[in-house]
Order: structure tokens, then C-alpha cells, then sequence
């Protein structure tokens, strides 16, 4: 079921490691089949050495696993939520890296503050609210993405591909899962010169007009960055 999209959750997986944003089992990447409404995740705790294309599991929406042996990795209800809420998204990832986890436990958004970010991510990348005993106890993994959902509100998710989930660490998201790796690679290093930028200038700020045009020059209607398709 879905061979050729476990094969690229399993190499968007792997690129994980290879991109040097996760260790040991520190992250997960899933991809949705927006036709079925199913999607395909990495199992929880398997090593990336060992890790396999038929080892990659099912699941509805719902979270039940449709197809696989596997338990699905335990960040699952937050990949769907995402997916619930951001009809747009088609793919998932979650790491520990650690420039961007650093900002999560700061509790600190990541500014706009150069034209490395504004390239790829419109706003300053939100951090989620603090998560109340309630939702930590009942349904922790499925509040994580619901908290991920209001932290855009009045914002487009896919302008800005990226969040930081307080004290935990970042996911970030796109039309697909090689693309969502990509923004995480992008934002771990943003999140790291920001961290250089703000010890050198606490209080940098950046032109909102240059802002929009670094961001509308790759991504808006009439962008002319790169070569024409």
C-alpha cells in the first residue's frame, strides 16, 4: 500500500541524518496521500541504519494504523493535526536540531532579521504558546498540534513553513516531504545565525521592505529568482 510513498518517507528519513539535524532516533518525517487521506510515517524508535521502505506505517487521519507491523513514531498525532489543519501541506518533519530546539527552549521566535530567512520563510518563525497541565496530560501529541495551528492564526502557514513548539523543539512542513526537509535544513540555519545576530546586536531589526522583496522575488507571483520551468 503506498510503495512509492514509503519509499520517499524513507529517503526523507534518511536525509535527515545525512543533513546532520537529528541523532540517534531525535526526529521523524511523514508525507500525506492527499487523494486517500492516508498518511505514511517513520516507526517510533528505529534506528536509521536499520530502517527499511516497508518498515514505514499507514495511518488514517484518525490515527489508526491502516497498514504496517510497526508502531507508528509517537509524535504521529502532532504530523496529523498539521495535516488536518493545513490542507495545503504534504509532508512533515520534526528534529531536535539544535540551534532551532535552542530558540524552542528559549520560548523565543526566531526573527526576520536577514535575507537568508526572508527567502524562505515570510514572517519571524512563531513559537507556540506554553501548553497547560490539561492538554500535557490528556492528549499531549495532538495538542502539540493544535497549538502549532493557533501560533498561525492570521498568518499563512505555507509562507512561513516553520514552527517552534515551546520547550520542545521545531517542525516545520511543506508540499511534500523532500520539501520539508529542506526547510528544516533552512531553518536550523537561520536559527543558528540568528543566535550569532542577536549576540552581536540584541537590538537588530530588519527593513520589512526588503523582507517582502527577498520573499516575493523566490516565492510570489511574479518571482524571478532561479531559471523559468
Amino acid at each position: 500500500m503506498l510503495e512509492s510513498l514509503k519509499q520517499e518517507v524513507l529517503e526523507a528519513n534518511l536525509d535527515l541524518v545525512k543533513r546532520n539535524l537529528v541523532i540517534l532516533t531525535w526526529g521523524n518525517v511523514s508525507a500525506i496521500d492527499r487523494n486517500t487521506g492516508l498518511v505514511v510515517i517513520k516507526p517510533s524508535g528505529v534506528s536509521y541504519d536499520d530502517m527499511k521502505a516497508e518498515d514505514m506505517v499507514v495511518v488514517d487521519l484518525e490515527g489508526n494504523v491502516v497498514d504496517g507491523n510497526l508502531r507508528p513514531s509517537s509524535d504521529t498525532p502532532t504530523h496529523l493535526a498539521i495535516y488536518r489543519h493545513f490542507p495545503e501541506v504534504g509532508g512533515v518533519v520534526h528534529t531536535h536540531s539544535t540551534y532551532a530546539t535552542a530558540w524552542a527552549q528559549a520560548g523565543l521566535p526566531i526573527p526576520n532579521i536577514g535575507t537568508t530567512h526572508a527567502d524562505t520563510f515570510h514572517r519571524d518563525v512563531p513559537c507556540t504558546e506554553e501548553m497547560s497541565h490539561e492538554q500535557i496530560a490528556e492528549a499531549y501529541e495532538a495538542a502539540t498540534g493544535d497549538i502549532i495551528a493557533k501560533a498561525f492564526e492570521g498568518m499563512n502557514p505555507m509562507h512561513t513553513p516553520a514552527v517552534l513548539v515551546k520547550h520542545h523543539g521545531p517542525f516545520t512542513w511543506g508540499k511534500s516531504a523532500a520539501e520539508a526537509v529542506m526547510n528544516a535544513q533552512i531553518l536550523e540555519e537561520v536559527a543558528r545565525m540568528a543566535s550569532i545576530t542577536v549576540a552581536l546586536n540584541p537590538k537588530v531589526e530588519m527593513n520589512p521592505d526588503l523582507i517582502d522583496k527577498h520573499y516575493e522575488r523566490k516565492h510570489g507571483a511574479n518571482a524571478y529568482y532561479g531559471q523559468k520551468k
